[in-house]
C-alpha cells in the first residue's frame, strides 16, 4: 500500500480523540489540582499550534464530567476516560448539556467565519447562570482564544471570568498566551504545553497515516517542531523544503530578499492548500516563539500587533481564496517592521 497523502487524511477532532502522547506532567498537574478539590476555575492552555492542547482540554473536560466529585477520584492515574462511556459519547457527538465550546462557527453562507463572535461568548452567561444539567459541573472550552473577536469577544469572555460560579471550569486554549490580555491571563492558571519530542510526534503521526514510510515520517517528525498534525501534512517530500525555506527567511528578518520572497510566493501559488497552510503554520510558530521571550512591553506589543495582522491577512486568503504571493510580502513587510522595534 502507498502511503497516505496529507489532503486524503482526514484527523479526528479533538473531542473525539483518546490517545494521548506527551504532556505527562501537565496531564498530572490538572489531575492533582482537581483532586485537591480546590482546582482554579480557569486555566490557560498554551502552546504552539499542532501539540495537543486542545485534546487535553477535552481530555480534562471529558474526565470532570465523569467523574463529578473530586474526592472519589483518588485511584486515578490519568485523565482517560474509556470512549465508550456515555459522557464521551456525548461530548463527541456535542450532545453534553454541561459542555459549552467557544470556537468559530459557519456564517449565513455556510463559510466558517474568521472569528468566534462576541454573541457565541456571550452564550456563556445563560449557561453558567443555569444549574448544570446533570447535578455537576459546568464546563467551558474556548479552542482558541486567539480567535476571539477582538476587543469585544475578549471583554465578553473576562466579564464571566471575573466572576465565576461554582462548579465551573473555563479551558482556554491558545497558541499565543502572550497577545491575549493581561486581565484574561491574570485570571486564569497558566498550564504552557512544550512542543512533543520526536519520538512522540512518530508515533501519533504513524498511527494518524496508517502505513507510512518509516524513514520519510522520522525526517517529517523532526521538521513538525512538535506539532503531530504539522508532521502529517509534511510527510511527502516538498512541504519539508518549503518549511525550511521559510524558516531561513524569518531567521534573517529584518532583512529581506525581494527575489526569494518572489519565489516562495510563485511556489505558493502552484502548490496545493498544504502548502499555504505550512507557510501560514511555520509564520505563525515562528512569530509565537518570539512573543513567548519578549517580556519588554513595547517590543511585546509590536510583535503582537504583527500577529493580529498576520493572522487577519491569512483568513482573509484563505476565506475568500486570494492570491498567495501578495500575502508573502505583506507578511514578511509587517515582520520586519516589528524586527525592527
Amino acid at each position: 500500500m502507498s502511503p497516505a497523502r496529507s489532503d486524503e487524511i482526514e484527523l479526528p477532532h479533538p473531542r473525539e480523540t483518546y490517545a494521548f502522547y506527551g504532556h505527562a506532567e501537565a496531564e498530572q498537574t490538572l489531575l492533582a489540582d482537581y483532586r485537591s478539590g480546590r482546582i482554579a476555575h480557569a486555566w490557560l492552555i498554551g502552546g504552539p499550534a499542532g501539540i495537543g492542547k486542545a485534546t487535553l482540554a477535552y481530555r480534562m473536560a471529558r474526565f470532570v464530567l465523569a467523574n463529578p466529585d473530586p474526592a472519589a477520584v483518588g485511584r486515578a492515574t490519568s485523565l482517560a476516560v474509556p470512549p465508550d462511556n456515555p459522557v464521551a459519547r456525548r461530548v463527541a457527538g456535542r450532545a453534553h448539556p454541561d459542555l459549552l465550546v467557544l470556537e468559530r462557527t459557519p456564517g449565513d453562507a455556510g463559510v466558517l467565519r474568521t472569528v468566534i463572535t462576541v454573541d457565541e461568548v456571550r452564550r456563556t452567561v445563560g449557561f453558567f447562570g443555569s444549574t448544570a444539567g446533570e447535578g455537576g459541573w459546568r464546563v467551558c472550552v474556548v479552542d482558541s482564544a486567539d480567535e476571539l473577536k477582538y476587543p469585544e469577544g475578549s471583554n465578553a469572555l473576562l466579564k464571566v471570568l471575573e466572576e465565576p460560579p461554582a462548579r465551573s471550569l473555563f479551558l482556554v486554549v491558545s497558541h499565543a498566551p502572550g497577545r491575549l490580555l493581561p486581565t484574561i491571563r491574570s485570571r486564569c492558571r497558566r498550564l504552557s504545553l512544550r512542543p512533543l519530542d520526536e519520538a512522540d510526534v512518530a508515533q501519533a503521526a504513524a498511527s494518524a497515516l496508517g502505513d507510512a514510510d518509516e524513514a520519510t515520517l522520522r525526517q517529517a517528525a523532526r521538521a513538525a517542531d512538535g506539532s503531530v498534525a504539522r508532521a502529517i501534512a509534511l510527510h511527502g517530500g516538498p512541504q519539508l523544503a518549503l518549511r525550511d525555506k521559510v524558516i531561513d527567511l524569518l531567521d534573517r528578518l529584518p532583512a529581506s530578499d525581494p527575489r526569494a520572497l518572489h519565489a516562495l510566493g510563485e511556489s505558493l501559488e502552484r502548490g496545493d492548500g498544504d502548502m499555504l497552510e505550512i507557510f501560514i503554520e511555520t509564520t505563525r510558530n515562528w512569530l509565537s516563539a518570539r512573543l513567548d521571550r519578549t517580556s519588554e512591553p513595547r517590543r511585546l506589543a509590536r510583535w503582537a500587533q504583527a500577529w493580529e495582522h498576520i493572522n487577519r491577512s491569512a483568513r482573509d486568503v484563505e476565506t475568500f481564496n486570494l492570491e498567495r504571493k501578495p500575502l508573502v510580502f505583506n507578511v514578511f513587510s509587517s515582520l520586519a517592521e516589528a524586527a525592527r522595534g
